[in-house]
Formats: structure tokens, C-alpha cells, sequence
């Protein structure tokens, strides 16, 4: 028995992680918050370290995905076709919830060989002003959440981090500081993500994005 390829074998049967990644969203008062780091990866090798993971699909409506590379490009497009064409037939932009709904039936429609990825979906309602975040599993569980919801291989820091610094009702320019200082801290943790970071702050009348230079190494 090759002992060294028996070690190599449980990391590279897991999907999740062979590209690595994290992507964290978070509730302030009337804003919300979702980054992610800009690495790929495969294994330990770092392939690029300009890989964001984020994406827009109306003014106030962002989804980031983590997991398998070619995974994450696939579903992003599927969505970005989806979306176009509720914005067609509704002749408005697809609310957060809307979004939700749609991940989710998306991802359980392909449950039986399933999409390798983990949404983060972040937003706020255009007609309420309220906040929305949540997550979901790959094949569509949703998981709301009121205060921030993780994913990637970096989650388990991420965890440990956003409890450790997340409050209740952050302004905008507090959530920033929180949710960078969060998932910089929990990325300099694991091996597989990293290399910097994007943030979006989502206010209903105004989205800010930020680059965040991280450790190169």
C-alpha cells in the first residue's frame, strides 16, 4: 500500500476543498456586509490571487460562492441567466428573498449530482430597507440568519472571529471594520484562502466596495 498517496487521498476526494475559499456576510443597522477572499487555488498550490467570489445580481442583491472553482463559474452564470429573465417577465430587479427562493430550488434541482458550492446571499430589501442575509447547503437547505452567516474552507475561523467581534446594530463604517477584521483574521488561520480580500457595504441607496490587502504568503 503507497502510504503517502493513502495520506493525500481524504483532502482531494472533498470538493469543497481543493480550491479553498471564504466568504462571510453580516447584519449592521439598516446595511449589511459580504466579503470573501480573492484566492484560487488548487491544494496548497496558489494558481491565482485574483479570484473574487462575490457577485451582483440586482443594486442591492449579492451572492458569493465558495467551493469548486469550475463550480462556482458555472452556477454564477446559471444565475446571472436566471435573474435576467425574472428581470424580463417582472419587468423589476429580483429582491434578496426572491433570490433565496431561487438558489435554493436551483441547487435542489441538481441534488441527485449536485453543484460543489456554498452560497452566502446578502441584500437589502428594496421596498422594506430591512436587511437579509443567509446561506445554503449544496444541494439548497437555507439557513437564515440576524447576524452573519459563514462559508468556505476558512469557516471554521470565521466562526470564531465574527462571534468574537460581530454586535448588534454596527453602522456601516463599524461593519466594515468588523467584517475585514474578521475574515482577515480567520484566513491568515487556513492554508487554502487568503491572498486578500473584497468587501461589499450594501445600504439601501448606496453599495461600497474596498479591496483589503492581505499576507502574500
Amino acid at each position: 500500500m503507497d502510504l503517502k498517496a493513502d495520506r493525500l487521498l481524504p483532502s482531494q476526494s472533498n470538493p469543497f476543498d481543493i480550491n479553498g475559499g471564504a466568504c462571510v456576510a453580516m447584519v449592521g443597522k439598516d446595511c449589511v456586509a459580504i466579503a470573501c477572499d480573492l484566492r484560487l487555488g488548487m491544494q496548497s498550490l496558489t494558481i491565482s490571487n485574483n479570484f473574487p467570489k462575490i457577485f451582483n445580481y440586482a443594486p442591492s442583491t449579492y451572492l458569493g460562492l465558495t467551493g469548486l472553482a469550475t463550480d462556482v463559474n458555472t452556477v454564477s452564470d446559471l444565475f446571472r441567466y436566471k435573474v435576467n429573465m425574472y428581470r424580463l417577465r417582472e419587468e423589476r430587479d429580483i429582491a434578496p428573498q426572491t433570490l433565496a427562493n431561487l438558489v435554493s430550488s436551483s441547487l435542489y434541482e441538481k441534488r441527485f449530482g449536485p453543484y460543489f458550492v456554498s452560497p452566502v446571499l446578502a441584500g437589502i430589501n428594496p421596498t422594506t430597507g430591512k436587511p437579509f442575509i443567509c446561506g445554503f447547503d449544496s444541494i439548497g437547505c437555507i439557513d437564515f440568519a440576524k447576524d452573519f452567516i459563514v462559508s468556505g474552507t476558512a469557516s471554521d475561523q470565521l466562526f470564531g472571529t465574527c462571534e468574537g467581534l460581530w454586535e448588534p446594530d454596527l453602522a456601516p463604517e463599524d461593519l466594515f471594520e468588523t467584517i475585514s477584521q474578521a475574515l482577515l483574521s480567520a484566513v491568515d488561520r487556513d492554508a487554502l484562502s487568503g491572498w486578500g480580500a473584497q468587501v461589499y457595504i450594501i445600504e439601501k441607496d448606496k453599495v461600497t466596495q474596498r479591496l483589503l490587502k492581505g499576507r502574500q504568503d
